[in-house]
């Protein structure tokens, strides 16, 4: 665990005492600081309350703190902001996160970032699992996995990897990051930043305090951060790196026809066959492996050992994750997938395809994926979406009403034993929330996991 110690007997509040809010607490309390500490939920307070933190109702008294640790997850701007965070704004408090108490304590170390409203968290784990077997002494978290004041202090001669949030960079205000990567950006939260102009400017803080000696990574496959790499590299501040999936990029990282291409030296070299990388299937992971390519490189990495680790990268739970092929038969967790745009990226990865799909609807549905229904053999709905779902299927692509993931499974299973299609997949990607049926994602990629590992028949 870190310890941060630049608040060294002062008062700092502590908003929100989930995993990451506790972790910040600890770090704080541990630094020498006295924490003060609430969440509007009892049973977390009680938790708190157990392990020794002060509680103070923060929306009525700051306690005199001198500054406020708020939990991403916490508003306070749009659509309106936690009392506390208001009175903490009133009061001229600052309000800052635990990124930004990672930076202040671990000052030493490198640092690389990686935001985008897809593929972060592909592209975080890759880059880190590159630098760890490439040699590096790396940690990796933030909005992934581990809260950044739990992983492990590095010093000079480390570096952490971390996925930022768009709600982590709204609450950071002094970390300069080595390496900058911003994937890609379309609406997402807008209720959260109040509208599409507060969200490009909390993920454009991703850049804040960038110079020279420092590197910017922008996919430029979408508009808007076309605009963005434009802005920077007009500004000229720090090294700007374009990468693609979808077209040739000067002096960048780019992916054609299903190969990865070296520009940065303006030589244009062939580097790796994504063929060769079997748990980064797709063209949105072609963008994720530009991405993790050239962040590597800027943290100082050879091309040939980057490439290298890039084929032995085992994949992320629940993103297109391989659970195991049987009697032919290929089984894909993908149950991060939880609207129809993510639901797309794996689609279009399979040609004959059982699909698990449904739970609790997104606004959209599944109407945008028609153009890919001719890749599924049939489809197995669960969940509150079925009904729904099964209209916008009618006609076009055959269905059961599975109801359950068990069924589902034990469904697509048989159908595509039956079948005998070569290359057949089942594929869970659900296109919808998990919450009818499950605790999260993670609960019903693991679910489905433990199904699949139960199934008889012989293993490839």
């Amino acid at each position: 665990m870190i310890e941060v110690d630049q608040f060294r007997n002062q008062t700092i509040a502590v908003l929100g005492l989930a995993r990451s809010g506790l972790a910040a607490a600890e770090a704080l309390k541990r630094g020498g600081a006295r924490v003060v500490a609430w969440d509007d939920a009892a049973a977390r307070r009680d938790a708190a309350t157990r392990v020794g933190f002060e509680l103070v109702d923060l929306a009525a008294d700051l306690a005199g703190a001198k500054a406020l640790v708020l939990s991403p997850g916490i508003p306070h701007t749009f659509p309106q902001p936690h009392p506390a965070a208001a009175h903490a704004k009133a009061a001229g408090v600052p309000i800052v996160g635990d990124i930004e108490l990672l930076a202040l304590a671990q000052k030493a170390a490198r640092f690389a970032g990686i935001t985008g409203t897809n593929g972060k968290s592909t592209t975080t784990a890759l880059t880190a699992h590159i630098l760890a077997k490439t040699g590096r002494k790396v940690a990796v978290g933030g909005n992934l996995g581990v809260p950044a004041l739990l992983l492990e202090a590095l010093g000079t001669d480390g570096t952490y990897v971390l996925e930022l949030s768009s709600y982590q960079l709204e609450l950071t205000r002094s970390l300069v990051l080595d390496v900058a990567v911003l994937l890609n950006i379309t609406p997402d939260h807008l209720d959260r930043h109040g509208g599409i102009e507060g969200y490009v400017a909390a993920k454009r803080r991703l850049f804040h305090g960038q110079s020279t000696q420092h590197t910017a990574v922008v996919g430029v496959d979408d508009d808007i951060c076309r605009g963005i790499f434009a802005a920077l590299k007009e500004a000229g501040k720090q090294r700007v790196v374009p990468i693609s999936a979808q077209g040739r990029v000067a002096g960048g990282v780019y992916m054609i026809d299903g190969t990865l291409i070296d520009d940065l030296d303006g030589a244009a070299r062939p580097v790796l066959a994504m063929a060769e990388a079997p748990r980064l299937p797709g063209t949105h992971n072609g963008q994720n492996a530009a991405a993790a390519y050239a962040a590597a490189r800027a943290l100082g990495c050879e091309a040939d050992a980057v490439v290298r680790a890039i084929t032995t990268f085992p994949g992320l739970a629940h993103r297109q994750e391989w659970v195991a092929t049987i009697d032919g038969v290929r089984y894909v967790n993908d149950s991060k997938a939880t609207n129809a745009d993510a639901a797309e990226k794996a689609l279009v990865c399979y040609d004959d395809i059982y699909w698990i799909a449904g739970g609790k609807p997104k606004e959209d549905g599944i109407d945008p994926l028609a153009p890919l229904f001719p890749r599924i053999r049939h489809a197995f709905l669960i969940g509150e979406a079925a009904p729904r779902f099964a209209h916008t299927l009618d006609g076009k692509v055959a269905y059961d009403m599975s109801g359950t993931l068990d069924a589902a499974v034990a469904a697509a299973r048989h159908a595509a034993l039956n079948d005998r299609k070569r290359g057949a997949v089942v594929l869970l990607s659900p296109a919808c929330a998990s919450f009818d049926q499950f605790r999260d994602f993670e609960d019903r990629g693991d679910q489905f996991r433990r199904m699949v590992e139960a199934l008889p028949g012989r293993r490839a």
